[in-house]
Parts: C-alpha cells; sequence; structure tokens
C-alpha cells in the first residue's frame, strides 16, 4: 500500500517538473526570438594612441545593433590592420574611416596631412610663438614684417588666416595637461598656394604667429601697417577702401579793388565809384 502512494506522488512530482520545465524552456526560446538582430563592427581592444598603427592583437570585433549600424565602420579585421590611428580611441568605441589615415599613407605626421593639402614648417622663437601656446592642432594667424624697396620704414601684412598646427617642434598631439612646450619650429598644414605664400614671406622677413580661437573662423580684410601709420595713428580700419582724386588747383583773375565817394550838398546824395589802379 505505501508502495502504491510513493508511485503515484513520484509521477506527480515527475509530471509537474516536466511541465515546469516545458513552459521555462518556451519563455526562454521565446525571449530569445524577440531579442533585436546584431551586427559585429572592429573596435579596439585597448585604448589607442594617436599615431599608433593597427595590429590584429589591438583590435577586436563587438556586437553592435543592426538597426542603429555605425556610418563608414568596418566589419572585417583586415581591412584596418596596418592603418594608422590619427586621433585616440577608447577601447570598446567602433573605428571607422575618419578615426584612420588613408590606407598607404604611413605613420607619423605624413599620416595626418590631408589629400591635397601640404605640411610646412616655419621657424619661430619662445616669445613669437606666442610664449610656447603653440599647441598641435591649435589654429593661428601668420604675419610677417618685411622691409620693401619702395620704403625704409618697416611693413607688416598678414600672410595667412586661420591655419592648423599640425605640430610644435616633434610633437604631433597636445599635451593631455595643456602644458604649453617652448619650440622652434612650427609645422602648418597648408594648401599648395599657402605654402608657396609662407615660404616667401618667410625669405623677406620675420614670421609672427598670432594665437587665435579654433571656433573662430572669420577671415575679415587685413590691410598692411607701417611704422608712419602706426605712429600716426592712420591706419584704416579693416575692410574701409580710401579712393584719392587728383586735385589740380584753377587759378581765377582776381577782381580790381574799388573805392566808392559819397558827395552831398545840401538835400542832394551821390555816390561815385573807382577802381584802383586804372585811369
Amino acid at each position: 500500500m505505501n508502495f502504491r502512494r510513493m508511485a503515484i506522488a513520484m509521477a506527480i512530482g515527475l509530471f509537474i517538473s516536466g511541465t515546469c520545465t516545458w513552459f521555462l524552456s518556451r519563455k526562454i526560446s521565446a525571449h530569445t526570438n524577440d531579442a533585436p538582430p546584431q551586427q559585429r563592427f572592429v573596435a579596439p581592444a585597448h585604448a589607442l594612441k594617436a599615431g599608433e598603427v593597427l595590429k590584429a592583437e589591438s583590435i577586436e570585433l563587438i556586437a553592435w545593433p543592426a538597426s542603429t549600424p555605425v556610418a563608414d565602420g568596418f566589419t572585417k579585421v583586415d581591412a584596418v590592420i596596418g592603418r594608422t590611428v590619427l586621433y585616440p580611441v577608447g577601447k570598446g568605441q567602433p573605428i571607422t574611416e575618419q578615426l584612420l589615415a588613408a590606407a598607404g599613407s604611413g605613420g607619423g605626421l605624413a599620416s595626418k596631412i590631408p589629400e591635397g593639402m601640404r605640411a610646412i614648417a616655419l621657424r619661430t622663437d619662445e616669445v613669437v610663438g606666442v610664449a610656447g601656446f603653440l599647441l598641435p592642432d591649435s589654429h593661428v594667424d601668420v604675419l610677417a614684417t618685411v622691409h620693401t624697396d619702395k620704403s625704409p620704414e618697416p611693413t607688416t601684412f598678414t600672410v595667412l588666416q586661420n591655419v592648423q598646427v599640425l605640430a610644435a617642434g616633434h610633437q604631433i598631439e597636445p599635451d593631455p595637461e595643456g602644458k604649453p612646450a617652448s619650440v622652434t619650429v612650427v609645422t602648418l598644414l597648408l594648401s599648395p598656394a599657402e605654402s608657396e605664400r609662407a615660404v616667401l614671406a618667410s625669405l623677406q622677413g620675420t614670421i609672427h604667429f598670432i594665437l587665435r580661437s579654433g571656433s573662430d573662423k572669420a577671415t575679415p580684410p587685413a590691410p598692411p601697417l607701417d611704422l608712419a601709420q602706426l605712429v600716426n595713428g592712420d591706419a584704416k580700419p579693416a575692410g574701409v577702401k580710401v579712393y584719392r582724386v587728383p586735385f589740380s588747383p584753377r587759378v581765377v583773375d582776381a577782381a580790381p579793388a574799388e573805392v566808392a565817394v559819397e558827395t552831398i550838398a545840401g538835400e542832394k546824395q551821390t555816390t561815385s565809384r573807382f577802381r584802383v589802379g586804372q585811369q
């Protein structure tokens, strides 16, 4: 009798256990099917520094929602191996085309030069170099002070405006703490035409770097300024044009002087006029 009761209890337990297992498996399967589809993108396996060349051990594939794909991202590891990182990239951040130098451009400073642009180094000193605060990625105006054959006085004019500093000395990345560095050579990112202007100006006189805000994109007219204008305060506001009209004085013959004589005889009054110098 007891054996029969135990068998019935075991059968009921097995039925309940199987039912629960089947129910849970259905719930897990349904939850798995509801999960959004994912895609795998290339990302750093550890934090990358600017100028670092990507290797197989420094990258990995990470899961990413397929509904929001990474623009210009990479899905194959082989597509990025050997490319140079232009900017610091954190671990797990998808690598995009904009973060890498062009394929075959090499590493170092050359990898940071966009197509069609040039890098040119200009000599400076600690004072002209804004006391060491010319850091990579900052923006400057380039001024030159020269002496010309037309005037013995020095003239200062703006050669270039809003150009990017690629490197300060041998440093191609800003200091993480923003500390200034005294350098004697500054490398600028210029177009070929701008490079010609910079070279010519550097050969004719002294180059000055004027630090500007990176968000300031304005390039207002900047007329040259000579010593006489500086001393006399005759510098014209930027953008104001002065037109000079030739003046030829006209000589007009002066009218001869005239004398009036009044004669009073009783109630009669007469006036006589005589021109001086004429008879």
